[in-house]
């Protein structure tokens, strides 16, 4: 069988070994200087002046959607665009916090909303956020969206979680907007078995995401900026300041293992973009002589970390008959993402709302993935591009 990843980590047996060696050797588990050095090294490979580490991506998204409520820059029954081919983790937190949730349309060909889906979704709807997901390694128009969204003061956010390395000629994914996520579980471009992160170069964001991560409080914050939470709620000293809570928040710490994991897997991350973009254009030329697919357009991506091999059928009925391929040829395979979120039973359930996604559906229907990661063996690629022939 191929499964969708064949180990937990990048460089498993040695992973395993150091991880070892850090748990009999560490005195503290509690996320303290491991996770703080995870941080800012990941900051400084992503390319932004701040990384916040948590739990999981789902955290991740989360987290930021709630900081930016407490900043004053989202407040309830705003309006926040996401793209309809996503997770449910970057849909479920604009519900659960009191926004509005308007699905922007995708496009097949790139399996991501574009610059033209946010300006017909705009037609309808007056946006206060958009909170783009950037699809399987792939992206949108992200220097175009970004253009739009500060045209019209419209807060651009990524769910990076699947496209982690993935650079356009103007930039790296998760560098468009005000601030971007990431996830880092198992299934992911690198794990820390969970976890995720969260950047941004806006030093208010970064520290009410530090507030908020951790209960509400100062502890994790400079003494500079303890001092200035201390002193605008008249907290007299040490011992009052150790249990004051100055914003919502969550307990949505990590711990030193995750920290430790973090920093041991950055240094594979740049080897595994690169073999990942190997074996897709290895797959992809197997698609492009099949006119049963869609060739994905990935011309405006100068780096594609490709999170996954996803297939796009013309056709439901060719979909069924390729999934039947895959599966007979023992290769796992799953839906693009959730497919088309506002058919999810919990959207549903919330939102009764129709819209016309005819992008998204054209994905939800027509579309599947399997797994891509270095670990696949050159007879793992036989055995994939020989199902993609027809």
């Amino acid at each position: 069988m191929i499964p969708l990843m064949k180990n937990a980590f990048l460089k498993e047996i040695e992973t395993r070994e150091a991880l070892a060696d850090f748990i009999r050797l560490s005195n503290k588990f509690s996320m303290d200087l491991k996770c703080r050095e995870f941080e800012q090294s990941f900051a400084k490979f992503q390319g932004r002046q701040h990384a916040v580490l948590v739990n999981s991506g789902a955290s991740a998204n989360l987290l930021l959607l709630q900081a930016l409520k407490n900043l004053g820059r989202l407040h309830d029954g705003d309006k926040v665009g996401f793209s309809a081919v996503t997770w449910s983790t970057n849909t479920m937190p604009i519900m659960q916090l009191g926004l509005q949730p308007v699905p922007v349309d995708c496009e097949p060909t790139t399996l991501n909303s574009m610059s033209h889906n946010l300006i017909e979704a705009l037609k309808m709807d007056d946006l206060k956020a958009f909170f783009i997901t950037n699809a399987l390694g792939f992206t949108g128009d992200l220097a175009e969206i970004r253009r739009i969204c500060d045209n019209k003061g419209i807060i651009l956010l990524e769910d990076n979680c699947e496209s982690l390395g993935t650079e356009l000629p103007e930039g790296r994914a998760g560098n468009f907007g005000l601030a971007s996520t990431f996830s880092f579980f198992v299934a992911h471009h690198m794990s820390t078995i969970e976890g995720g992160m969260i950047c941004t170069d806006d030093d208010d964001l970064a520290e009410m995401l530090t507030i908020s991560r951790a209960n509400g409080w100062d502890r994790n914050l400079s003494a500079v900026q303890q001092q200035k939470w201390r002193s605008k709620f008249d907290i007299k000293g040490q011992f009052e300041a150790k249990y004051a809570f100055y914003e919502l928040g969550f307990n949505l710490r990590p711990t030193e293992i995750t920290g430790f994991l973090g920093l041991y897997q950055l240094q594979f991350l740049a080897e595994n973009i690169s073999l990942r973009q190997e074996n897709y254009i290895h797959i992809e030329e197997f698609i492009k002589k099949n006119s049963h697919f869609i060739t994905l357009d990935r011309s405006h991506i100068s780096l594609l970390s490709s999170f996954a091999m996803p297939i796009l059928c013309k056709t439901p009925e060719l979909r069924d008959y390729y999934l039947g391929q895959f599966s007979g040829a023992g290769i796992e395979i799953r839906p693009v993402i959730a497919g088309n979120m506002v058919k999810q039973p919990f959207f549903k359930k919330y939102v009764s709302r129709e819209y016309s996604l005819p992008g998204a559906d054209l994905i939800h229907d027509c579309g599947f993935y399997c797994g891509n990661y270095p670990e696949l063996t050159q007879s793992d690629l036989e055995t994939i591009s020989s199902c993609l022939i027809s």
